[in-house]
């Protein structure tokens, strides 16, 4: 029988509205697999892709989504698990989230999360060629590299429009290697 490896890391991946969110499952199994304990944060365009319940049952954990859930005990969830992870990773990450992110406008749980966390963040960006190369997203992209937040794709690949471009998610394998790198 094979052992997991205990590594204490814990990961909060953060999950946005992209067709390629069923990607993210693959990268919490292979986490957990290697010992990781992850924890999701789901969007609520994220829902549209994913259900949280299926997030629950592939990391083990409770899925967030929102900021304002009643809690029978006080405790600010953006800054306990802000606290809690020593990476947060947004796979897949959209434009909104991205300039969301760049601006600081913090009007969900995930970022809330990013702006209260002092562990590195790693963002997967998947969308559509057009907008990932618009000249606004490069400068929040820009602006985010800037800060310290790292990046991981996009890729040139088949997009969902039915064209080849780059927009898509980096390999889930790619991604977990840069999780390594970066934790």
């Amino acid at each position: 029988m094979e052992r997991k490896k205990k590594t204490n890391k814990k990961i909060i991946i953060g999950i946005c509205g992209s067709i390629s969110a069923w990607k993210t499952c693959d990268l919490i199994r292979k986490l957990k697999k290697n010992g990781f304990e992850v924890k999701c944060i789901i969007t609520e365009a994220g829902e549209k892709f994913i259900t949280p319940l299926t997030l629950q049952t592939i990391s083990g954990n409770k899925v967030y989504k929102d900021m304002f859930e009643n809690i029978s005990e006080y405790q600010p969830e953006h800054i306990s698990l802000a606290d809690w992870a020593d990476l947060v990773a947004v796979v897949p990450a959209t434009l909104t989230t991205i300039s969301k992110i760049a601006n600081g406008i913090a009007d969900n749980l995930l970022v809330s999360v990013i702006m209260a966390t002092k562990s590195p963040v790693l963002i997967a960006p998947a969308m559509n060629t057009n907008m990932w190369l618009n000249p606004v997203n490069q400068k929040n992209v820009d602006t985010l590299k800037k800060l310290g937040y790292k990046f991981i794709g996009p890729v040139t690949g088949d997009l969902i429009c039915d064209k080849k471009g780059i927009g898509h998610l980096a390999p889930i394998d790619v991604i977990y290697k840069k999780i390594l790198e970066t934790i």
